[in-house]
């Protein structure tokens, strides 16, 4: 029992740490003033998020279910009928894969 009562109490006098503000570490400082802000950030500046980082989440898109509403653009495919003719004198002609490449002074 008493073995139990000194592990509690040193249990709990390590767990009673000093509380205190953030500070550089002895021989450093804190980051140099970015070139556009007006004040050097402090750490509690440096420590807290901005709200780009975290974003409001939203869980629940849909409240309760609605049908879809209609779409115009969905349009059913064009009956019967052939495809519209080429343009006259729009024959394709054979595509060659034979190049020449010529170089400076031929």
């Amino acid at each position: 029992m008493k073995r139990l009562a000194f592990v509690v109490t040193l249990a709990s006098l390590g767990s009673c740490g000093r509380v205190a503000d953030l500070q550089p570490a002895p021989g450093h400082a804190l980051p140099v003033k970015p070139l556009m802000a007006r004040t050097t950030p402090t750490p509690e500046d440096l420590l807290t998020p901005p709200t780009y980082a975290r974003p409001d989440r939203v869980d629940e898109l849909i409240k309760r279910s609605q049908p879809r509403p209609t779409d115009p653009f969905d349009l059913p495919p064009p009956t019967g009928g052939a495809a519209p003719p080429e343009p006259a004198g729009a024959q394709p002609e054979p595509v060659t894969t034979d190049t020449k490449v010529s170089t400076p002074g031929e």
